[in-house]
């Protein structure tokens, strides 16, 4: 390797003197991963253990990566290419026996947070977190606003979340979006320091935003007629005669993730043109091209006899649609496949891809980039 700098891990490894005291010496110094140029080097200290593996969730790579051993300490390691830009998150598991355990990376602060857990992140060289996620002093806030309606078509009354914009008034009309999993956006990609943030920069047009949240996700999210009829029949129509909305399809948009994208295209689906535009990331469009296996989760039936349907029979549901989808997940290939589905059918698609996983931190990262799409700030023409 003449004139290139050695990895840390291999200048460890080249040490005469390597021992279990200069192994911890060298996790006590170092922050993980260690990122040099697309090398990611990962380790960690687990004491009496047969092996100790690298779990995550990127497509592409074995799903067992082993760690091998320090001769002679208890410190295991290995190096991943991670592409400049990335985001991974992972977890370690060890095995003794027939005992697993998982657990994040002592070495490594940085952690990503979820519905079902925690996990460690690994952020490639050049990641950056958007600036416009993070608390702004200078961005007035919005106001969130916890607000019940009975549903008829579901047979139980809902809660749903409002975002007014900070300088909200009743004498102007706004765009409306409805967020599938709202709880969620709010939680976990911190969506109303987003809105706060865009709208003040000027990157998002004033809007109203409804987050609601399902019952039964599974069951409810894979094209399900009351769950359509409660957001275009009763929600929106709602939410238009109490509060200064446009109420016209230029001004309406679903959004939604994974599940909660099969939802917002299954709503307008059951009820074409009255939404102008969807934004859906990483959306679950699970199909079938030949037999009935598709590789998931019983839970997927519906969607892909949803999915295959559409494809089948495209429809220009919406006038315009924003579709993102991270690199490193399972879903880009049905996700990438769509998009002809949706431009034949006469939709007009603004796609983007990242470096990263099915997760919301990869959601949040790519808010300004469809939110401005879809409600570009200060323009009005969405709905006048």
């Amino acid at each position: 390797m003449t004139g290139r700098r050695k990895l840390a891990i291999n200048r460890l490894r080249s040490n005469p003197q390597l021992d279990q005291a200069a192994a911890e010496r060298f996790l006590a110094r170092h922050t993980f991963p260690i990122i040099e140029g697309v090398k990611a080097t990962f380790a960690v200290r687990v004491d009496d253990v047969d092996a100790v593996y690298l779990r995550h969730r990127v497509q592409g790579l074995p799903g067992d990566l082993a760690l091998r051993r320090l001769p002679g300490t208890t410190v295991w390691w290995v190096v991943v290419e991670i592409p400049s830009s990335s985001r991974v998150e992972y977890q370690f598991e060890s095995r003794r026996g027939d005992h697993w355990h998982r657990f994040n990376d002592p070495g490594n602060p940085h952690l990503a947070r979820s519905p079902v857990g925690d996990s460690s992140v690994c952020f490639g060289d050049g990641y950056r977190t958007p600036s416009w996620s993070e608390p702004d002093p200078e961005a007035r806030p919005g106001e969130l606003v916890a607000w019940e309606l009975r549903s008829v078509a579901q047979r139980r009354t809902n809660r749903v979340t409002l975002y007014l914009p900070a300088r909200f008034r009743e004498t102007t009309r706004y765009p409306l979006l409805v967020v599938h999993d709202g709880a969620d956006y709010l939680e976990y990609a911190q969506m109303k320091t987003v809105l706060d943030n865009l709208i003040h920069s000027l990157d998002l047009a004033e809007t109203v935003v409804a987050f609601t949240d399902p019952g039964e996700r599974l069951t409810e999210y894979p094209n399900n007629a009351a769950h359509a009829r409660w957001i275009a029949h009763e929600l929106v129509p709602t939410l238009e005669e109490r509060l200064p909305l446009a109420g016209r399809p230029s001004g309406r948009c679903l959004m939604g993730s994974s599940f909660g994208g099969v939802a917002s295209l299954s709503v307008a689906h059951r009820n074409p043109g009255y939404f102008g535009s969807l934004l859906v990331q990483s959306g679950s469009f699970v199909f079938t091209d030949i037999g009935d296996d598709h590789g998931e989760d019983p839970a997927f039936d519906p969607v892909v006899a949803f999915v295959n349907r559409f494809r089948a029979r495209p429809r220009r549901v919406v006038e315009r649609m924003f579709v993102s989808c991270g690199v490193y997940e399972p879903l880009i290939t049905p996700n990438r496949s769509m998009l002809n589905t949706f431009r034949e059918a006469g939709i007009e698609v603004d796609y983007v891809e990242s470096r990263d996983g099915h997760s919301w931190p990869s959601w949040r990262d790519r808010l300004r980039d469809g939110l401005s799409w879809i409600y570009p700030g200060p323009s009005t023409f969405v709905y006048e």
